[in-house]
């Protein structure tokens, strides 16, 4: 090699040797012994360059923040011992320049580090606590429902937050843990006992459908139609029975039910198409008896009326709904007949009151016919035709009072 070749930051001596020159003097990085000495130091300038670009792309990582802090620290712990011995020729100081600049980002990085972490901690703190505190919230209800699932999500919400100083998050756990512990031993017990419950609902409501069972084909339409509403009512007061036998036996009972109220109704629907036919033919009597009005002659009135009422009676029972009509108007007929006699009683008393007598007796007689209707229906359990042959009886009563009346007010 002949000659001698030399760069800003370096040179090769005669004898080959390849220098880098630093701040503190030269330093031996090579030999070269063949080719130009140029040559040389172009080689050490690429070797620089690739250095450099190390450097560089440190850097570029360290201020993007894509590395930790303590990942960059050792990151530039190792590209310094890279630059104190690099067998390069270039402007070492440049990046060692560089490379003291990334100690001021780390530094920076790490203090930012730190109060992240603080924030997060004292954000960690206070979830956790709120945590704690609807657990026990949750543990001191009765939310047996939804609360599983809250719990579930609230594990999962502690389990992804970062741990706290040991005292701090022992706690906090331990309140978390004594709530969950206390609210899955509640429930257990709550459904244990709600299951005792349902077991005894299961053998009432067996009893109630067994029972309405055998009442479905009875006849017996008033007492039985009392019986099922008390069936009903301990049915509903005995609450629900395990949900697998619940449906079978509220379909058991339900049937019977039915079955019973359906052949009523029927039967009912039946006796009200014979109430309408009754209905309409003491209509047509209706008809007959107001045509007597007004009263020309009271003996007459008095004995079409007697044989219009005998038919009446012998009709039989009307719509409940019609009842207070026809027996209305049937009664005024009644009234202006009594009034037109208690005239011709002034003319002729005994004959008036002995119409009247004859009057009084077959009120009598209807009143008693009528009142072992009553008795007929109550026996057989029979209510609506109960009710409508007391109101038909309340109707004599009070036709009877007005003639008692009467026969009192002119008495000698």
């Amino acid at each position: 090699m002949s000659g001698t070749a030399e760069d800003p930051w370096g040179r090769v001596a005669d004898d080959g040797t390849v220098y880098v020159r630093t701040e503190s003097g030269e330093r031996a990085v090579g030999s070269w012994h063949v080719g130009d000495p140029e040559g040389a130091l172009a080689f050490f300038r690429r070797k620089y360059d690739a250095l450099a670009l190390e450097v560089g792309l440190l850097a570029s990582r360290v201020e993007s923040g894509i590395l930790a802090p303590d990942e960059a620290q050792s990151a530039l712990r190792r590209e310094r011992r890279n630059l104190a011995d690099a067998a390069v020729v270039g402007d070492l100081g440049a990046l060692a320049t560089r490379l003291d600049a990334l100690e001021a980002v780390i530094a920076e990085r790490r203090t930012q580090r730190k109060a992240e972490r603080k924030r997060h901690v004292e954000e960690a703190k206070r979830v956790k606590s709120d945590i704690a505190e609807e657990a026990e919230k949750l543990a001191a209800g009765s939310d047996w429902r939804h609360g599983v699932g809250r719990f579930r999500e609230l594990l999962d919400q502690w389990k992804a937050l970062p741990r706290l100083d040991k005292p701090t998050d022992d706690e906090l756990w331990r309140r978390f843990s004594s709530a969950r512990t206390a609210y899955t031993r509640h429930r257990k017990q709550h459904f244990t006992e709600l299951n005792a419950r349902r077991e005894d609902s299961r053998q009432v409501k067996e009893e109630l459908a067994a029972e309405a069972e055998s009442l479905a084909d009875s006849t017996d339409w008033g007492r039985v139609s009392a019986r099922y509403r008390e069936l009903m009512r301990r049915w509903k007061a005995a609450g629900p029975a395990p949900r697998d036998v619940e449906d079978q036996l509220w379909k058991r009972f339900r049937a019977a039910q039915d079955r019973f109220f359906t052949a009523r109704n029927t039967t009912f629907a039946e006796q009200e198409a014979e109430f309408e036919t009754n209905l309409t033919q003491k209509e047509a009597l209706l008809t007959e008896a107001e045509a007597l009005l007004p009263v020309r002659d009271q003996r007459n009135a008095r004995e079409a009326y007697r044989d219009i009422l005998a038919r009446w009676d012998r009709i039989g029972r009307v719509p409940r709904a019609s009842v207070r009509t026809v027996e209305g108007r049937l009664r005024k007929v009644e009234e202006a007949i009594q009034a037109a006699e208690v005239k011709e009683w002034r003319r002729t008393n005994p004959e008036t009151r002995a119409r009247a007598n004859d009057t009084l007796s077959q009120l009598r007689s209807s009143i008693a016919d009528l009142e072992r209707t009553v008795e007929e229906h109550r026996a057989k359990g029979d209510s609506q035709g109960q009710r409508q042959a007391e109101e038909a009886l309340d109707a004599r009563r009070a036709w009877l009072a007005e003639v008692e009346k009467t026969l009192d007010e002119f008495s000698p």
